[in-house]
């Protein structure tokens, strides 16, 4: 038999690139779907975890009662299935966020809870295909990489608000320029944990100053007003409870894995006030860093290590709230055009999930590292960026600074 003169066709290599990044976001993935898969069918699923806060604040509000009330709010938690062993849990956001959880009130904890869980990861999907778009449509494993983001999924998983200011942090990045008045009034979602953006916040305002573009300034205090006038009309008495609850839970104790917190338990616990030291350096780095930069300010290419410092000097921060570090991370991934860079990500997202929240509690000192570890990633990232462009031919290079 004669042999066939066709030449054989080479076995494509394998990348292991992407075989890490495969390996990651499918640890992700079918951590999240078994979760919510299984919430129906599990009772206590749906109230054990932080969604059962706002589950029960929005009982309260539509009642007519008080959000802020130890007891009432204990009985609620540990009816829908919460374990209460650290006490009663209460909405920690500004009194103007309370609208947002209203509408879960009327319906039953179980009813509630998974279209509460499926309202965040729809905002995540919004958020990680809006950036995608911004940065040119790179590959799919980049984009899977935005999905698949730990500290986004956490939120979903515990039905956490973190994804809200996810959400007002892309749509400001996406219409600053275009939009202004509308992506101001994003940045009020940004407002539901305002710790999280003191120098970022510092910055945004000297922006605005320097650049005159006060329809920002404008579309974020109206957005403001609005929120403050719907919770008058659904508490009015939700400000002195909100100050009353600040001044007596004892919440400034408490320990939150985050370095502000280490800082002061290190010298002085109760020294309140030390917790603001590190955010306070971090204005000051945050001036210093937007100066010379003023006039030629860019959003995407200088603030999100402006984020990622924001994050990492907040005065307290859960693992779940450093989803905001995620437009920073996927911006350094897009300009990376190293493989190993991005496999270095990928591992970091399976250090986290092999060790997840609720095998070692999250108030655990294991979750000081992810903040500076985001950090780390994105300067070593932008560095290697920077390395190609000086070594690689001019036209390599300037395909890298392209992609």
């Amino acid at each position: 038999m004669a042999k066939s003169s066709n030449p054989p066709v080479p076995r494509k290599k394998t990348d292991p690139t992407e075989l890490i990044v495969g390996i990651a976001c499918g640890i992700a993935i079918t951590m999240t779907l078994l979760f919510l898969g299984s919430m129906p069918m599990i009772r206590h699923l749906a109230g054990a975890r932080d969604y059962v806060v706002y589950w029960s604040t929005g009982h309260q509000l539509v009642h007519d009662a008080n959000p802020y009330d130890p007891v009432a709010m204990g009985d609620l938690e540990r009816g829908a299935g919460f374990d209460g062993k650290r006490g009663s849990y209460y909405m920690r956001n500004p009194p103007w966020s309370l609208p947002l959880a209203l509408p879960l009130g009327f319906l039953p904890p179980r009813v509630a809870a998974l279209p509460w869980s499926l309202l965040m990861l729809g905002i995540l999907i919004v958020c990680v295909h809006t950036l995608w778009k911004m940065f040119g449509r790179p590959g799919t494993d980049f984009e899977w990489l935005g999905y698949c983001f730990p500290p986004a999924l956490q939120c979903v998983i515990m039905g956490q608000t973190s994804l809200f200011l996810l959400l007002g942090l892309v749509l400001f990045l996406r219409h600053h320029r275009t939009r202004p008045f509308w992506a101001g009034a994003a940045l009020w979602l940004c407002t539901l944990k305002p710790h999280l953006f003191l120098p970022f916040g510092l910055v945004l305002l000297l922006w605005i100053v320097v650049s005159r573009n006060w329809r920002i300034l404008a579309g974020a205090l109206t957005a403001l007003a609005v929120s403050c006038a719907l919770t008058e009309l659904i508490d009015p008495a939700a400000w002195a409870q909100y100050a009353h609850w600040a001044h007596t839970s004892g919440i400034s104790n408490e320990f939150i894995p985050c370095l502000s917190v280490e800082l002061r338990n290190l010298i002085d616990p109760s020294a309140k006030w030390l917790v603001f030291v590190l955010s306070g350096l971090g204005g000051i780095w945050a001036v210093v860093y937007f100066w010379p930069r003023r006039h030629n300010w860019d959003w995407l290419e200088h603030g999100d290590v402006l984020m990622l410092v924001s994050v990492l000097v907040a005065p307290y921060c859960w693992i779940y709230d450093q989803t905001v570090a995620m437009p920073a991370v996927m911006y350094a991934a897009w300009r990376a055009s190293a493989r190993p860079v991005v496999a270095v990500l990928a591992l970091i997202y399976m250090w986290l999930e092999i060790q997840p929240f609720y095998t070692v509690g999250l108030h655990s000192h294991w979750y000081l590292w992810p903040a500076p570890m985001w950090l780390a990633w994105y300067l070593y990232a932008r560095a290697a960026e920077k390395r190609v462009a000086v070594t690689a031919p001019p036209a390599i290079a300037e395909a890298a600074s392209l992609s």
